[in-house]
């Protein structure tokens, strides 16, 4: 995924902050090096814009995970 997709609703709704939710059909919820790094991607872009990044969730039969939670945002 391309940050400037993930970003275009938000930009078009004017929103000030974001939290960013997907799921692992796996279950397991820990993050991938992909997931890390989109992750980092989102919070640049969107730092650049001036929106924040309040949160990025992923959910999944084992649990959730939690960007802010671990300090990784």
């Amino acid at each position: 995924m391309h940050p400037r997709e993930v970003i275009k609703p938000i930009i078009k709704e004017s929103a000030a902050s974001v939290i960013f939710i997907h799921n692992h059909p796996s279950g397991d919820p820990e993050p991938s090096s992909d997931d890390i790094e989109i992750t980092n991607r989102l919070c640049k872009s969107c730092s650049i814009l001036g929106i924040s990044v309040l949160d990025h969730i992923i959910v999944a039969e084992g649990g959730y995970f939690s960007f802010k939670q671990k300090q990784l945002i």
